[in-house]
């Protein structure tokens, strides 16, 4: 039997055999699955700043409001903490006419991120040994833990460090998110992720129910600033980002407009946002060219 007779042959057979239609196979129930909600729109606000006072010396990359006044975390200028070493950083207490009141000296080095809770001041590294420190008003240090879920010897860097109610929040570098941590067990308990690409301080913000947790941002974290005519010129717009604080849902964004103070650190005090201006740029770069670096500053809606 030729070839191709003996397929034809198999044709036939499997037909009368009665091979499966598609229409014979069952098809799928309807198990009530809804379809996807269409995204809401977030509002979006812009915003200016006011300068309030000018910290004595170094860099302010992290606050924390206190009865007294307002704690600001020391950022020297050291190439990002690069090379390794431990070049120790102050927190500052100053009441809100710019008089320091208070220093407290930490090991933490290049400081992005500073809380003030249960009597301490707690400071994120992001150079030397990273991690939080926990130092009393004394400048002892209590406790040095690395952010948890990452290896026990480098959980990362840390971008901002917010104190509530008893507990930790740490913007975490190597997550890409704002962990909530108990600060006695150390143990994680929340996580937000965060959205954006560029991120610093976060502040608590009473107003929304359950709470909400606003974050500094930045449209973009490379090539920030560009050398004109021999002057550094910042170029991209830094903002705001709002996540609820019990599903990590965005709320609202916000922009800073062109000339404001460059933000880093945030904090709130009776329903207004405060921040700081690191006066630090990209790598290769000692500052940022933003005429309020070194300044503590309001941030003001418009």
């Amino acid at each position: 039997m030729r070839k191709r007779d003996f397929l034809a042959a198999m044709a036939v057979g499997t037909l009368a055999g009665g091979v499966a239609k598609a229409d014979d196979y069952l098809h799928g129930k309807n198990l009530g699955a809804a379809p996807p909600q269409k995204k809401k729109d977030v509002p979006h606000r812009k915003v200016t700043t006011r300068n309030l006072f000018k910290v004595p010396h170094g860099y302010p990359n992290g606050v924390a409001i206190a009865p007294e006044g307002l704690w600001v975390g020391e950022q020297k200028a050291q190439g990002y903490g690069k090379d390794g070493g431990q070049i120790t950083e102050d927190a500052w207490l100053f009441d809100w006419n710019g008089k320091m009141l208070k220093t407290v000296h930490t090991p933490s080095s290049n400081t992005s991120g500073l809380a003030y809770g249960n009597g301490h001041v707690w400071m994120g590294a992001n150079g030397g040994q990273e991690g939080v420190y926990e130092v009393d008003m004394d400048s002892k240090l209590v406790s040095h833990r690395q952010i948890p879920l990452g290896p026990s010897e480098n959980g990362g860097g840390c971008h901002g460090l917010m104190w509530h109610e008893g507990k930790l929040w740490i913007v975490a570098n190597r997550l890409r998110g704002i962990l909530r941590v108990d600060p006695k067990s150390w143990a994680p308990e929340f996580m937000i992720p965060i959205t954006t690409d560029r991120w610093h301080g976060i502040a608590w913000d009473d107003s929304h129910p359950g709470g909400a947790v606003w974050m500094v941002t930045g449209s973009s974290d490379v090539d920030r600033y560009v050398m004109q005519n021999g002057k550094l010129h910042h170029t991209t717009t830094s903002g705001l980002v709002k996540y609820d604080a019990r599903t990590g849902a965005v709320l609202e964004t916000a922009e800073f407009l062109e000339g404001t103070a460059d933000p880093h650190g945030l904090a709130m005090r009776n329903g207004k946002l405060i921040s700081c201006d690191a006066g630090v740029g990209p790598p290769g770069f000692e500052g940022t060219g933003s005429p309020s670096a070194g300044y503590v500053f309001e941030i003001n809606f418009v």
